[in-house]
């Protein structure tokens, strides 16, 4: 007889489909069913932690050796590696389907082909301007809270009552299925980590306001393509991650 299932499980198998599908990194795909689905997006922060680090090191370690700009834009670049740029892909086709003014079918399949229209290019080129001009204002540290909330903002994006985009996909897959109480927990444990950095960095209040002001940008793009797409997809999510860090980046750079 099968051994039973222990608690831990899910989590793990959470925490492997979050690095899995967030990351180029090689953690084994588990069976995606809605609970294990809600664990990677409940779980997506912490994925959002190891990203950040590495590219906060990256451009720490250029920064000896070129301008700020330019290290900031290569660890930047290192983000767009690690995540194999899925969520500047989402940013670009969110932009075409919304910029297209079509219905929503329309919409949905205009951000289903795989070239960039304008409305996708000029998207991207203005949101990593902002990134890498902002990182080099802001710092390393500042980098990796972008990524820790770009992430919380998909936790955010998943929770119960966000309705799929469409019948399948990675939208279809993971909306609904983090309950709000959980998110609230993991909002609570990343506000405490900001204020906890911010003090560390003579920033008590720059950097929970950030990350405040990062989940208020992607609610408001996330409500905007659910009205125009009747829900979330893929593409959503990659989008509110990348608007959500250039948020804090932001804010980041414009404290005193």
């Amino acid at each position: 007889m099968a051994a039973s299932a222990t608690p831990e499980e899910p989590v793990a198998a959470g925490l492997r489909l979050a690095v899995g599908t967030l990351t180029i990194w090689p953690a084994g795909m588990p069976r995606a069913d809605r609970t294990t689905a809600g664990w990677a997006m409940t779980l997506a922060p912490l994925v959002g932690l190891l990203l950040g680090l590495v590219a906060a090191a990256v451009a720490t370690l250029a920064g000896f050796l070129v301008s700020p700009l330019l290290a900031a834009a290569l660890g930047l670049g290192s983000l767009a590696v690690l995540t194999r740029g899925l969520h500047l892909d989402g940013l670009a086709d969110l932009a075409d389907g919304l910029g297209s003014g079509r219905p929503a079918e329309q919409a949905l399949d205009i951000m289903k082909r795989s070239d960039i229209g304008p409305f996708g290019v000029v998207t991207l080129v203005f949101t990593l301007l902002v990134q890498a001009s902002a990182t080099s204002e802001a710092g390393p540290a500042a980098l990796v809270l972008a990524c820790v909330t770009g992430r919380l903002a998909v936790t955010w994006a998943c929770v119960e009552g966000v309705p799929p985009a469409r019948p399948g996909g990675l939208g279809a897959m993971v909306s609904g299925t983090v309950r709000q109480s959980t998110a609230i927990i993991v909002t609570a444990a990343v506000a405490v980590s900001a204020l906890v950095l911010g003090l560390l960095s003579g920033e008590p209040v720059t950097y929970p306001l950030a990350v405040a002001a990062g989940l208020g940008a992607a609610w408001a793009i996330q409500a905007h393509a659910t009205r125009r797409l009747g829900g979330i997809t893929g593409d959503v999510l990659g989008a509110l991650v990348e608007i959500a860090a250039a948020t804090v980046l932001v804010v980041c750079a414009a404290s005193p």
